[in-house]
């Protein structure tokens, strides 16, 4: 029965009814458009606030820490498995939709990070949390609705997307080496137990240092494999284009296939418009003191993890072959298509990568979780014991479950949460465009750019103390 309600609210959200795809879509234009365009006009501004981003405060993290910690958790499944998988079911022209869900989700991940620095909180100790449900709470002053965000969001990134995560990578393991998906499962659980028992802080630690990394080196193998197969890199260009509009034999049949599968694991990958990446956003003491430079920041963050990562993943599947079957393929397929490139060593590195990804995945996603235990009043020492007991199991169960299963239940509540927060940012436009006309303003001027109460006119208010020395 569970698994034909979520069958059913899948279908409406992404399937037949495909609510998600036109309200992702809507959104991304909405946005691009309110805010003229910042993806583009502003695109080299975001590197700038990058290499000022190492500072943090006792109440909030750095905005390095917390772009790595939001990469942390989009970067994973989606950037490997869920490229083949977007191949697979769509064919090549579903990394262009990749890319087009990716130009406009950041000017929406710009929108709802903004909010999320914006209507930020202290919690028990001192430190700041946030999110989509503090900013439906004080800017719409929605308490129900807040709540059911909160209820979504532990359901995916509390439990379920961890479980995607852990099941990646005992698949991939089991596929490597032949490891049992169970023992591969407590390994993870007794890893992931050792990082989060730090809090956020620690996990942002962690992130900082690792995210780098793992990104750098990935790219760096894929763009090797580019530079060696550099003749084939024109026709896979154009199979990608023709494919993505149904130019190719077949086409037609495969360009709404193609126009799904990339929206839909491109939003999987890149979160933006879920409501997720707010919660990053929202921890950070960011520099300059604007609400506005996390959204920047994490715009950063939606072009590295799909316009690079992702594109990595399917040059090196479409340059070794790779092509629709019509059924869903996961992280076999990309093992696969490196080993066409490297011989059996790729087995082994995509093993290592996809562990990396996933792992980081599945630590981001606690904090996430623990972000909205504030919501509850719960940020105290049993309600982080409860939850964490609950996270951890939900990680061994994801390790031994199907894919398909695992998978359509990350899909509904990644969905669920996406149309609440939609609905959010897009009621909340008023006070995006002017607190960002507030940032764009003072930064074509060269004046001082900081941000206090009462600077700009806002729905509701903000937590007193936060944008303000009361």
């Amino acid at each position: 029965m569970i698994n034909d309600i979520v069958l059913a609210v899948n279908d409406v959200l992404w399937g037949n009814g495909q609510v998600l795809i036109v309200m992702l879509l809507a959104c991304g234009f909405w946005f691009t458009w309110k805010l003229g365009a910042v993806q583009l006009r502003h695109f080299t501004h975001m590197f700038t606030l990058l290499k000022m981003s190492t500072s943090s405060t006792k109440e909030g993290i750095s905005s390095f820490q917390a772009l790595c910690t939001s990469l942390s958790a989009r970067v994973g499944t989606g950037n490997l498995a869920g490229v083949a998988m977007a191949i697979s079911l769509g064919g090549a022209g579903a990394i262009f939709w990749m890319w087009v869900i990716a130009f406009l989700g950041m000017a929406t991940g710009f929108a709802e990070s903004v909010l999320g620095q914006l209507y930020k909180v202290k919690d028990e100790e001192g430190e700041f949390r946030g999110g989509p449900a503090y900013y439906i709470k004080q800017g719409l002053n929605k308490t129900w609705l807040a709540v059911a965000f909160s209820l979504c969001l532990f359901f995916g990134y509390g439990f379920v997307f961890s479980a995607v995560q852990a099941n990646t990578i005992t698949d991939a393991l089991h596929n490597a080496y032949g490891f049992s998906h169970f023992y591969t499962g407590l390994v993870i659980i007794f890893l992931a137990a050792l990082i989060v028992v730090g809090g956020l802080r620690g996990i942002a630690r962690f992130a900082e240092w690792i995210v780098p990394f793992m990104a750098i080196s990935y790219v760096l193998a894929a763009l090797i494999i580019m530079c060696i197969n550099i003749t084939q890199l024109p026709d896979v260009m154009l199979s990608i284009v023709k494919s993505a509009f149904g130019f190719q034999e077949a086409g037609a049949g495969m360009l709404g296939a193609a126009i799904k599968n990339g929206i839909q694991r491109g939003l999987y990958s890149n979160e933006a418009g879920s409501g997720s990446v707010p919660h990053a956003a929202a921890s950070a003491a960011p520099t300059p003191n604007h609400p506005v430079s996390q959204g920047y920041i994490q715009m950063l963050g939606v072009f590295v993890d799909t316009v690079i990562l992702c594109s990595a993943t399917a040059f090196i599947i479409l340059l070794a072959g790779g092509e629709a079957s019509g059924q869903m393929e996961g992280i076999g397929m990309t093992q696969a298509a490196m080993n066409t490139h490297v011989g059996s060593g790729g087995t082994i590195f995509v093993s290592a990568a996809i562990c990396l990804f996933s792992f980081t995945s599945v630590v981001a996603n606690y904090a996430y979780g623990e972000s909205n235990l504030h919501m509850f009043k719960l940020d105290n020492k049993i309600g982080r014991r409860v939850y964490t007991v609950g996270y951890l199991g939900m990680i061994l169960w994801g390790a031994m479950a199907a894919l398909p299963t695992v998978w359509a239940m990350a899909d509904m509540a990644l969905g669920l949460m996406s149309v609440i927060n939609i609905i959010a940012i897009v009621w909340m436009t008023p006070t995006i465009v002017a607190i960002s006309k507030d940032y764009f303003v003072k930064l074509q001027s060269g004046k001082e750019i900081s941000y206090k109460d009462g600077d700009v006119i806002i729905q509701g208010k903000t937590e007193k103390g936060v944008w303000s020395d009361d």
